[in-house]
């Protein structure tokens, strides 16, 4: 029993790593384009910044409408400066008061006072600040409900230029959505079938590595009958040994692959996938990203590239900065109307009966005298931002050209390349079909077994390499009107 345990321990040991291991997640070129576009944080960043833009340019075209401001203001007085010599005692205080003057200086004094404008008279003289305790001024409570209207009549055109300058901005970003958007599709194609394309490599590696243990075995029974030399067994095994090292290598090229396409969908790091569209399919796939996309299209006229769109809206903002800026040597005209109902009410709380109106309009001129020269500058600047975009629309313009061209004729490229290749496999098979049963009658020796072996592996990495070539060439000229530059 002990032995038996014993020697079924190592295998419950291997198998632990194999049972843990979570299982390979199919994905389609479909599902990763799918996964791509929510995970994408160059994505993100350019929506982010149009929403941006999309406020900047809301901000922008305001100043063409009326500017409403509402306002509420409640004011308790604590202490005033007409509180002092003197008070606001009730009519019967200051009566009593005033019994001992005279409201009328032709009568002497101690004449008594009965009628409460002569007592307010009275009081008055000898506290000049008690004739207003009836005004608004010093109330101890104040209300104000208050409503601003402003509108610009005239700006020289500097509303009109920052408007303008803030939706070219816009449209900028818009460009520049569709660009990244288009970027990201190109990346995770071309991500997917790398990733596919080392699958196909370390297959071919593993099954030539099965080639070099199969002639290796062979060159072994011939030297222990004696018709192999010692030398011819070396050979095999050093061959074997080297595409060992080849294997290693395909598979670490694979583990990079599989890993940069996990990180373009934003999925675990050690989630392993299982790819289910082949690296040698020569069809554009259907998928909904690309389905509208022109599978093999000529050259994109230059001006129809988003770089250049983007540069002809960069131009079209510095036209519009450079007219806000000669606006500011002309006046602004802006009317002004203000509406408010004030009251001072005894109580805390106030009644509508408790306030009057307050409404003023204004209409005023805003004209720069003199600057110093600050507005002189500003246009100068403009003028000099202004040429120096044209400029940079001219050289974008150039490159998209020889972009375009460079693009077509990787296409033809591609084409060419997978054209070439498309018998070169079916021959190194038949070839090293030959060159085994050669080896093995003793007819040919192990070089030319190894040289078609060696041919076999090459034409097979070469299929695959121009299968993935023509896919990411056919897709980058499908794109190329929403991609940016690659040639610099």
């Amino acid at each position: 029993m002990r032995s038996a345990l014993r020697l079924a321990l190592p295998a419950l040991l291997l198998a632990l790593p194999l049972a843990a291991q979570a299982p390979a997640r199919p994905l389609s070129l479909d599902d990763a384009l799918r996964l791509a576009l929510p995970a994408s944080e160059a994505v993100g960043l350019a929506r982010a910044d149009l929403r941006r833009l999309r406020g900047e340019e809301a901000q922008a075209r305001s100043e063409f409408y009326p500017q409403l401001t509402g306002t509420a203001t409640y004011t308790r007085t604590l202490a005033t400066q007409f509180d002092r010599g003197g008070s606001s005692a009730p009519d019967t205080t200051v009566r009593n008061f005033c019994n001992r003057f005279t409201a009328d200086p032709t009568q002497p004094v101690g004449t008594r006072v009965d009628s409460l404008e002569a007592a307010v008279e009275c009081a008055t003289r000898l506290n000049p600040f008690a004739a207003f305790s009836n005004l608004p001024f010093g109330q101890k409570n104040q209300y104000n409900l208050g409503l601003t209207a402003s509108q610009t009549l005239f700006a020289g055109g500097r509303i009109r230029g920052r408007s303008g300058a803030a939706r070219a901005s816009r449209e900028s970003a818009e460009i520049a959505l569709t660009t990244q958007e288009a970027q990201l599709t190109l990346d995770v194609t071309q991500a997917y079938y790398n990733a596919a394309l080392a699958d196909r490599l370390v297959s071919i590696a593993e099954g030539t590595l099965a080639l070099a243990d199969t002639t290796l075995e062979q060159t072994r029974l011939g030297r222990r009958v004696g018709t192999q030399a010692e030398f011819d067994l070396l050979r095999a095994q050093v061959a074997r040994d080297n595409q060992r090292v080849a294997v290693i290598q395909r598979q670490a090229d694979r583990t990079v692959a599989h890993l940069r396409l996990r990180q373009l969908l934003n999925l675990p790091l050690d989630q392993p996938l299982a790819l289910t569209s082949t690296v040698e399919d020569t069809t554009l796939p259907r998928v909904a990203a690309l389905d509208s996309l022109e599978a093999a299209g000529g050259p994109v006229d230059a001006d129809r590239r988003a770089p250049v769109r983007q540069a002809q809206k960069a131009v079209e903002a510095q036209e519009n900065l450079l007219k806000v800026a000669r606006a500011e040597r002309y006046p602004t005209v802006t009317v002004t109307s203000n509406y408010a109902r004030i009251g001072y009410p005894d109580d805390l709380l106030p009644s509508w009966g408790d306030f009057v109106n307050d409404w003023n309009v204004a209409l005023s001129l805003r004209l720069p005298l003199f600057t110093g020269g600050r507005i002189g500058g500003s246009v100068e600047a403009a003028r000099a931002n202004l040429q120096a975009q044209r400029l940079r629309l001219r050289q974008t313009r150039e490159r998209a050209q020889l972009d375009s061209e460079d693009a077509a004729e990787r296409l033809r490229a591609a084409q060419a390349q997978w054209a070439a290749s498309q018998g070169t496999v079916e021959q190194a098979e038949r070839a090293y079909a030959i060159a085994t049963i050669r080896y093995r009658e003793g007819i040919s020796n192990q070089t030319e077994l190894g040289d078609a072996r060696l041919a076999l592996e090459q034409a097979r990495a070469n299929r695959a390499t121009a299968a993935r070539d023509l896919q990411v060439a056919r897709v980058r000229v499908a794109l190329q009107q929403d991609l940016p530059l690659s040639v610099q």
